[in-house]
């Protein structure tokens, strides 16, 4: 990185600067141990600590911006805190445990087995040879299924290496080999992610760092006693259920195991088994002997009474799967490996294909089903099917599906189509809808009414079928009556979980899931759902559910979508597989063939951090030697910290254990947790569950405060387009202030927030220029006016670094840091900039200039901690830490100042556009006249005008308005009201009241809306000061800013002060004055004399 200029010659000297800083204020932090967090001797008082903490990240790469993004609400948060004077603990840790890392290693391990080391990949030319070359082979072998994705065309689509990965991360070849160890990961990244967070300036207690997994003696006992004590609670239990499943990798894939589909959870269908009638076609003749089923997919069991046909897609693709010793099931390949998964295939999570079929040679199969008043129905085409949802085989019950009832209308009117596909008349016109359900909206045939009524004309018509089904459906579950059947009368509700027991305890059905969505696992595979017997964590349980939304509605969650976001999670969360058999981690205690997963291990650790330091000395993989070994860490030793456990027998010297005690009791509860939106349907939701399982209500969390994901230059960050930035990256490129500047720029709410290199090479440029303004003004600093403050500029700009520390105290309370930015930092130059322009000859005050400083240096050192730093010390040349140094005193701010001080700027804004206009003349000037007036007729004189109060029927509408004005609701009374008041008061009265009310009316609506803008005080008569007073006082501020040399002030009442205004009078008349809309006339020497004043 070069330290003067790059590309083209530009000057990077400014952003050099800035790293400068960075690394020499880094330096005296970590020299002085500024973040080294230790309790107080006694319990804090509230507001007295603050301890905030981060998800540890996962360390199978580079911490990038979207990780710093996050990270920054936290320690900008924190570092306010600490600021305040309050004891802010921050730490941070490195996740490892899970599949990931070692699913990378392997997948290098194999690379370099396959292709050498380093690895030389085979061309695209030779892949496709490959391709073709098995393409013949397996042409042989139709039972065999081929992926529908050649290794060519995974080539070519941008697939990356492992290899290719880690050289993305700037490693040599050499370096790369030594990836194949899993653990060497767990050596290299965490170390590399502390560096770039020390450079990012975060406020980290970096004693407390830990890393997770068995690498580390002391967290893995830690989760260890953490499993032991949900188990002897009951929380922990070991049950066959449903779960998503990586085959690839053998085992459950949780949410952080998964390359796409987070949060997606298995759906339930019921499979309904329709038996091939025979003789079978030539086509099946290989499975005769055979009990074959079409199996079909189905959310809606109660309907099966209506079938009138099966559907399959002709271009489908299908197979014939045993299932055991008779039966075969006829289905996609997709739908047979989730059946294989969940103890439906006669060889285990194996597939046992018997035949390979098309769509087209399923059809105008006879086919008996379950339940279905026609006793044959046969298997016609459907062109809609999609075969990546259930199975591709459907059943059609047209009296409530609109898609099987404009599916198989279409089959019915157009023969053609019945020709084109091989569909005998006999297979389809016999067959009336069979009215089943009640619908009070729509009758006994639901299906066709909605069709009708939405005029849907075929099976093609996607859109309005969309709308269709989502009517039917929703009414037929919620309204519906069933018309036929053993539960003929009772409501579908009622009847679907009945009539669903009765197909699978009659074996004419079975129960089938998959993933609700595609779901990928990091190892590249596509998962599957599989009945797993396996350990469970029993989330949803209804006692702890209930503290768990306990422990919700006394917590922070600075947000009504957050809190959404959690209620609705624990709505549905239920039992969570904590077990797995590959990847890393710490050893299920009682059950030491599996591992605990990457979330489970990841939901107490606040804690540990209150005692990290104290049993890892220091060392974040807790192998160097301390006071205390890890086998002494026994689960009565952890009770006894961390739940007021009874004294244990322990080799742990009493003192150390009482120490241990106190740490955590003086920093638990944590006060706030950050983290990304995507994390509440999982992590933090199970954070909450631990909490309240395993400690009293007094030490639960009080606060969650979640962000959306972060874009770059209003695009989303990706790797694969080049719009990515690691945080190291980041902080090279702009310095570690402007990235932190534009990160608290970027956005706070649960929308996808923005970082604009803009946005930080400005930040760069403002920060350097205010460090040169500030050496500017203490090397004039005998020049500086001295003295208390006394002129009106003096009083607004004290008074707008008043307003800057209180509202930007506000917007760090609630963890606004934009607002903050904008209120403590540019609202704040803005109003230096102003009033160093308004001091003009009389120069500005010393006391306030070195007010500002002080001000400005304290509100920006959350965000720029370093550039703040820097000038505390260096240029203030203070005493002490900024970052500790105190918020800073204001008095209340003076409103009415702030809107006298508005009205001013803004009058001298219009006054500038009037005397432009008037100097312009009416129109434009002819050709060749002069384009400058004669210094004789130059304006230079100004005569301001003011009514300060309104006067008749104003005053009569604003004083009706307050009478109808409710102060409780902050609203009006009708309009209605308002015009009949208006009729009877004295404008009423008035012979031209029709005239005035066509005047009344836009005023009224005026203030109404004013009022909506500013509050009640929009209705009072008079401003909340002084018109006359404030533009006397500041005739020379406007002299210098217009360009005058003599200004008047004048009141528009007071007729001695209109006859000033001589033949312009008009402009008073026209438009009668009102107050805070001042009238300005504008006259040369010449004309001002005239009129002999």
């Amino acid at each position: 990185m070069s330290t003067n200029t790059e590309g083209g010659g530009r000057s990077y000297a400014r952003r050099d600067l800035l790293l400068k800083i960075q690394s020499e204020i880094q330096n005296y932090w970590e020299e002085n141990k500024i973040f080294e967090a230790e309790p107080g001797v006694k319990p804090p008082e509230p507001g007295e600590k603050f301890f905030g903490n981060f998800p540890y990240p996962y360390m199978n790469g580079l911490l990038h911006l979207g990780h710093a993004f996050t990270l920054s609400k936290l320690e900008f948060g924190a570092a306010y805190h600490r600021l305040r004077g309050c004891n802010v603990l921050l730490p941070f840790a490195f996740h490892c445990t899970g599949m990931p890392i070692k699913a990378s290693a392997d997948k290098l391990k194999r690379e370099i087995e396959q292709h050498g080391n380093p690895p030389v990949f085979p061309s695209l030319e030779e892949l496709t040879i490959e391709v073709e070359e098995s393409d013949n082979v397996s042409a042989a072998t139709p039972d065999k299924f081929k992926s529908k994705r050649s290794k060519a065309a995974a080539k070519s689509s941008g697939d990356k290496s492992q290899w290719e990965i880690m050289r993305s991360f700037g490693l040599s070849d050499e370096e790369i080999a030594k990836f194949q160890d899993p653990y060497h990961w767990l050596k290299h990244f965490p170390p590399l992610a502390k560096e770039d967070l020390k450079a990012f300036g975060l406020g980290c207690d970096w004693r407390r760092s830990f890393i997770t997994t068995d690498m580390n003696p002391f967290y893995d006992s830690f989760v260890r006693w953490q499993m032991n004590k949900l188990k002897n609670m009951g929380k922990i239990v070991k049950d066959m259920r449903y779960t998503i499943y990586s085959p690839l990798d053998g085992q459950p894939c949780a949410d952080h195991d998964r390359a796409s589909g987070e949060g997606v959870q298995p759906q339930e269908y019921v499979l309904i088994k329709m038996e091939v009638i025979p003789p079978f076609p030539a086509k099946l003749k290989a499975l005769e002997g055979r009990k074959v089923f079409l199996a079909a997919a189905t959310l809606r069991p109660e309907t099966m009474y209506g079938q009138t046909n099966c559907w399959v897609l002709p271009d489908g693709n299908y197979g014939a799967f045993e299932i055991n010793d008779t039966d075969v099931f006829i289905l996609t390949e997709r739908a047979a490996l989730n059946l294989a998964y969940q103890k439906l295939s006669k060889v285990p999570e194996k597939l046992s294909c018997l035949l390979k079929l098309s769509g087209h040679d399923l059809i105008g199969l006879p086919l008996s089903s379950p339940l279905a008043f026609n006793e044959v129905i046969y298997s016609l085409p459907m062109l809609t099917i999609l075969t990546d949802k259930g199975t591709g085989i459907v059943t059609s019950v047209p009296s409530d599906s609109p898609d099987d009832y404009m599916a198989l209308k279409d089959l019915v009117s157009k023969p053609a189509l019945r020709e084109k596909y091989g569909v005998k008349d006999e297979w389809v016109l016999p067959y009336e809808v069979v009215p089943i359900i009640n619908i009070p909206e729509f009758g006994d045939k639901s299906a066709e009414k909605v069709c009708i009524d939405l005029k849907i004309k075929s099976q093609n018509d996607k859109e309005k079928l969309a709308e269709a089904k989502r009517l039917t459906y929703l009414k037929g579950f919620t309204d519906g009556s069933m018309l036929v059947g053993e539960f003929q009368g009772r409501k579908v509700q009622e009847a679907k979980p009945l009539i669903k027991n009765k197909l699978l305890e009659a074996g004419m059905a079975v129960l089938y899931s998959e993933p609700e969505k595609k779901v990928m696992s990091r190892s590249g595979d596509e998962c599957v759902v599989a009945l797993t017997d396996q350990w469970y964590i029993t989330y949803g349980e209804v006692e702890w559910k209930e503290k768990a939304m306990e422990c919700l509605e006394k917590m922070n969650t600075f947000s009504t979508e957050t809190r959404n976001g959690f209620e609705h999670t624990l709505s549905w969360l239920n039992q969570w597989a904590c077990s797995r058999s590959f990847g890393l981690g710490t050893r299920i205690p009682w059950d030491e063939q599996f591992l605990v997963e990457s979330l489970s291990d990841s939901t107490l650790y606040m804690a540990y951090y209150t005692i990290a330091h104290v049993l890892q000395n220091g060392d974040m993989y807790g192998s160097n030697a301390s006071s205390v070994r890890p086998e002494q860490m026994t689960d009565e030793v952890w009770d006894y910290i961390f739940c007021d456990g009874p004294v244990p027998k322990s080799e742990i010297s009493p003192a150390l254990l009482s120490k241990m005690k106190k740490e955590f009791e003086y920093w638990y509860p944590f006060d706030l947790r950050v983290s990304g939106k995507d994390l509440i349907q999982n992590h933090l939701t199970f954070c909450i569950y631990n909490h309240t399982a395993l400690l009293p209500k007094h030490l639960w969390p009080r606060g969650f405060r979640c962000n959306g994901h972060l874009m770059l230059n209003s695009e989303k960050m990706s790797k694969s387009t080049g719009n990515f930035r690691t945080l190291r990256q980041a902080i090279e490129e702009f310095s570690s202030d402007a990235t932190r500047f534009s990160l608290a720029d970027a956005g706070d709410g649960m929308d996808d927030a923005n970082f604009v290199f803009e946005t930080a090479n400005a930040a760069i440029l403002r920060l350097t220029k205010e460090i040169a303004w500030m050496e500017e003004v203490l090397s004039v600093e005998s020049s500086l006016r001295a003295g208390p403050p006394s002129s009106y500029a003096d009083r607004v700009f004290a008074n707008e670094m008043n307003f800057a520390v209180v509202e930007t105290e506000k917007s760090y309370n609630n963890f606004m840091f934009r607002e903050a930015l904008k209120t403590g930092f540019y609202d704040l130059q803005a109003a230096r900039d102003e009033y160093r322009f308004s001091c003009g000859a009389g120069g500005m005050n010393k006391e306030l200039l070195f007010r500002f400083m002080d001000v400005q240096t304290r509100l920006i050192t959350p965000i720029c901690p370093h550039y703040a730093e820097h000038v505390w010390k260096n240029i203030l040349k203070n005493d002490g830490f900024i970052v500790r140094a105190g918020w800073p005193f204001a008095e209340p701010p003076n409103q009415t100042l702030r809107i006298a001080n508005k009205y001013l700027q803004d009058s001298i804004v219009l006054m500038r556009k009037l005397l432009q206009k008037q100097e312009s003349g009416p129109k434009k000037a002819k050709k060749g006249a002069s384009a400058a007036p004669a210094e004789e007729n130059k304006l230079t004189v100004g005569l301001i005008f003011v009514n300060e109060r309104y006067d008749g029927w104003k005053e009569e509408c604003l004083r009706i308005l307050r009478s109808k004005f409710d102060d409780t609701t902050g609203s009006f009374a009708p309009d209605k009201e308002i015009l009949e008041a208006l009729k009877s008061s004295s404008i009423g009265n008035d012979a031209n009241f029709k005239q005035i009310q066509k005047l009344c009316m836009p005023f009224i609506k005026f203030k109404k809306d004013e009022t909506k803008e500013v509050g009640v005080r929009a209705l009072d008569l008079k401003l909340p000061f002084g018109e006359i007073e404030v533009l006397k006082e500041n005739v020379d501020v406007i002299k210098r800013q217009l360009g005058l040399e003599h200004v008047e002030v004048l009141c528009a009442t007071d007729d001695s002060d209109r006859s000033k205004s001589g033949p312009h009078i008009s402009l008073l008349t026209q438009n009668p004055l009102s107050p805070g809309n001042p009238v300005a006339i504008f006259l040369s020497k010449a004309e001002f004399s005239a009129t002999g004043y």
